[in-house]
């Protein structure tokens, strides 16, 4: 394990800073473009948090053990504070006397290096502080409620809280407080912590200044998508691991297969990462691979319209290292329009020196192309239903067949999501191993890969009742989901209990949600949930209920009073064929247990 001892003379608090970045590194990382000159998007280098003089106060001795993959995340924050000289300081809030106690607390040598989260109880952040953990690190963390992912944290020796107060960031006397703060991009800037963290001088980062700095040494696999990426990168990440590969992965759902929940944790080059775009949190990333499984219009409180999202993937794109892959579905329309773009030969954001150029490398990174359309590289053809409620395929690559694919997750989004693994397992073990012996392998590990948590996970049976749940918060998301049902259920009545996510969302997305929920058989509709929204709402559940042509519908606010109606419907008659289908982003996913436990209390099973 990497230890990291840090030797402070010194340190006294960092009066607030500005972003004042030279024309030449605003240009670099400005997020916003002539087409979204009133969006508030913000770059992955943005210091309203990151405070680059840091390093001016510290010392750095560090100690390494083990190899050298296993970099300390708080060190890399450090040394590249020191590229950021150029940045004007604003006046201190702190008094003198706040300077002189705050650095007192500071003195302390022996102490253990202590990272703070705010906003812990995510996926992302949550992977972020267990890793932490893993490197030696003091840990604590905050959020406003509490979630499945902090149960791992607890368990790892974490301290946690739930609600954000100046309290959580010192020690019970008072004399210690934590050596940096990572952020979440739900946590906004007038956060209590961070206010009081910035305030005394304490460095605070944001989540994808960090995940650079915990990649950047590694050999990065960056799983992107509007849609299926975290299915993606768990897909990718079990596989190579059943295949011996000791990686570090971070993906954005609970993985049952993982020990670690949502991270693998190992001491080899490469590392399997879920690339998210919102907040623009993958252009810090430097990936040798990166794969696009789609790009769509989402995140519309983010990004103001699908061009937008474009423009940051084109971004993205523009980070992939030099002699690297992109592996991106051709059948996509919005992911085949950035290769469109590549083929203008923009040279990579960081790269330097000589590029080579090629029919098939335009942009210094190799370009391969998955679907079920045969004009990909790597396509699916006689895709078919199987007796394990998954799929069967044959595996083609440049029109040859090369194999019989059985996977145990359905749907036709679950074929693609493996044609992207399959390609990206190819290519970065195809040096060690010929094609057909490593596909042989690879058929073994993608059929033994049962799904992620809240991915059409099965919460339970009662008698002819069958109870899913599903995370789709999206009308594309919905209607795969609902064909993926279909798929395993082929003659069961379907009923979907949806719980719209945001109200802008909602607003945006209405009438394509209509669309897809009505290939379900009768649609419950719930209140919308909304947790990071301020504004004028004008749109709710009960519009998008009355939407709803196709299908039968109605909107139950309360999601007891969901469980209430379902359970006295089915109750009725407990052996008719049905399944019950949750989908949500948000608490929706408490229906389902609910629901189950209400039936067996009724219907008197144990």
């Amino acid at each position: 394990m990497t230890l990291l001892a840090i030797k402070y003379t010194e340190f006294k608090p960092c009066p607030s800073l500005s972003a004042t970045f030279t024309a030449k590194k605003k240009k670099e990382n400005q997020c916003s473009t002539k087409n979204m000159s009133t969006s508030p998007l913000t770059s992955v280098c943005d210091s309203r948090y990151f405070q680059p003089n840091f390093l001016e106060k510290v010392k750095i001795k560090v100690h390494l053990t083990g190899l050298r993959y296993k970099n300390t995340v708080l060190e890399k924050c450090i040394l590249a504070s020191k590229k950021n000289r150029r940045i004007s300081l604003l006046k201190t809030r702190a008094t003198k006397r706040e300077q002189h106690c705050n650095i007192e607390h500071l003195k302390d040598r022996n102490q253990q290096n202590w990272v703070h989260f705010v906003g812990v109880g995510g996926c992302g952040l949550s992977a972020l502080a267990l890793i932490a953990v893993k490197q030696g690190f003091e840990v604590s963390g905050s959020d406003i409620q509490w979630s499945s992912f902090m149960d791992g944290l607890q368990q790892a020796g974490v301290r946690l809280h739930i609600g954000h107060s100046t309290l959580n960031i010192q020690s019970e006397n008072g004399s210690r407080f934590p050596n940096c703060i990572v952020v979440s991009s739900a946590i906004s800037e007038d956060n209590a912590e961070v206010l009081h963290a910035k305030s005394i001088g304490i460095p605070v980062y944001k989540r994808d200044y960090w995940l650079a700095k915990l990649t950047e040494n590694h050999t990065l696999i960056a799983v992107s998508g509007t849609h299926g990426k975290s299915t993606t990168s768990a897909l990718l990440a079990y596989v190579l691991k059943a295949m011996g590969d000791d990686l570090m992965a971070v993906v954005g759902a609970s993985m049952p297969q993982f020990p670690g929940g949502n991270v693998i944790w190992g001491d080899g080059p490469h590392f399997v990462l879920e690339a998210d775009e919102y907040d623009g949190c993958f252009l810090g990333l430097s990936p040798y691979i990166a794969v696009v499984t789609n790009v769509e219009w989402e995140h519309v409180d983010f990004f103001q319209d699908e061009e937008a999202v474009k423009t940051f993937f084109r971004r993205f794109l523009k980070r992939i290292r030099v002699g690297g892959h992109l592996i991106i579905c051709g059948d996509d329309v919005g992911a085949r329009s950035l290769l469109d773009y590549t083929s203008e030969g923009s040279k990579p954001e960081h790269a330097s020196g000589t590029m080579s150029v090629t029919s098939s490398d335009v942009d210094g990174y190799n370009i391969i192309t998955y679907g079920i359309s045969s004009t990909n590289e790597w396509h699916a053809s006689s895709i078919c239903p199987n007796s394990k409620g998954g799929t069967d395929y044959v595996l083609y690559h440049k029109g040859q067949p090369l194999a019989n694919i059985s996977l145990q997750i359905p749907g036709a989004h679950n074929v693609l999501n493996s044609l992207a693994v399959i390609a990206t397992v190819t290519v970065l073990l195809q040096g060690r191993r010929q094609v057909h012996e490593l596909i042989n392998s690879l058929k073994l590990h993608l059929l033994d890969f049962i799904g992620l948590s809240r991915r059409f996970e099965r919460i339970g049976k009662i008698h002819g009742c069958d109870i899913y749940d599903d995370y789709a918060h999206h009308p594309t998301e919905v209607y795969f989901v609902l064909q993926a049902a279909r798929q395993r259920f082929p003659s069961m009545r379907l009923v979907v209990v949806f719980q719209p996510h945001t109200y802008s969302r909602l607003a945006v997305l209405k009438d394509d949600f209509a669309v897809a929920l009505s290939h379900a058989d009768h649609v419950v509709v719930t209140a919308v949930y909304s947790v990071r929204e301020a504004g004028p709402r004008n749109v709710c559940g009960k519009d998008l209920a009355t939407s709803i042509i196709s299908s039968t519908s109605e909107y139950i606010p309360s999601l007891d009073d969901v469980v209430d109606k379902l359970a006295l419907e089915i109750c009725k008659d407990p052996l008719r064929e049905i399944v019950i289908l949750t989908l949500g982003a948000g608490d929706v996913n408490t229906v389902g247990p609910k629901l189950l436990h209400e039936l067996q209390k009724r219907l008197c099973i144990a």
